[in-house]
């Protein structure tokens, strides 16, 4: 998906995953649980993959997949029953031999307000044995970073 007309995202050139909020998404306090929008991050990645060329068939094919690291959330406000979502993902400066991190924003569509951002780390490992590998170089080629990304972080940072 396409960057929506209007929206000022944190960083340029967003991939998006747009999601409805479903009862099964709903805890006990009336609102989306937390672990859900991990869900959400998970799906808006594969789609983003799926996209550069990388779907889940040529990673089992390649015996190569990504395996999260470390997961950094800051939720901001609520998701509810009803809520429109778009999933916003990045992928950042990387060494581009082992691994690759991803930034993520969610907005709800009405109002645009953001609900959570996230930076999450991810191994390229061996499927088959689930150990650490250097990325093939099917991966090298489509896990780049925008230049418009690189540049927004590095300007970012200076301030």
């Amino acid at each position: 998906m396409s960057q929506s007309a209007g929206v000022d995202w944190d960083l340029p050139a967003p991939y998006l995953a747009l999601l409805a909020v479903v009862p099964a998404d709903i805890d006990a306090y009336d609102h989306v649980n937390n672990a859900v929008y991990m869900t959400w991050f998970d799906r808006a990645a594969w789609e983003h993959s799926a996209a550069l060329g990388l779907p889940l068939e040529k990673c089992l094919q390649l015996d190569r997949g990504m395996a999260v690291l470390r997961s950094v959330i800051a939720y901001l406000r609520p998701a509810v029953l009803g809520d429109t979502i778009h999933v916003a993902t990045w992928l950042l400066p990387a060494d581009g031999k082992l691994r690759v991190r991803r930034r993520f924003q969610a907005r709800r569509e009405a109002g645009g307000a953001t609900l959570v951002r996230a930076e999450i780390e991810y191994a390229c490992i061996e499927l088959s044995s689930g150990r650490p590998t250097r990325w093939p170089p099917e991966f090298r080629e489509r896990y780049v970073a925008l230049d418009e990304v690189v540049r927004a972080r590095e300007t970012l940072a200076a301030l």
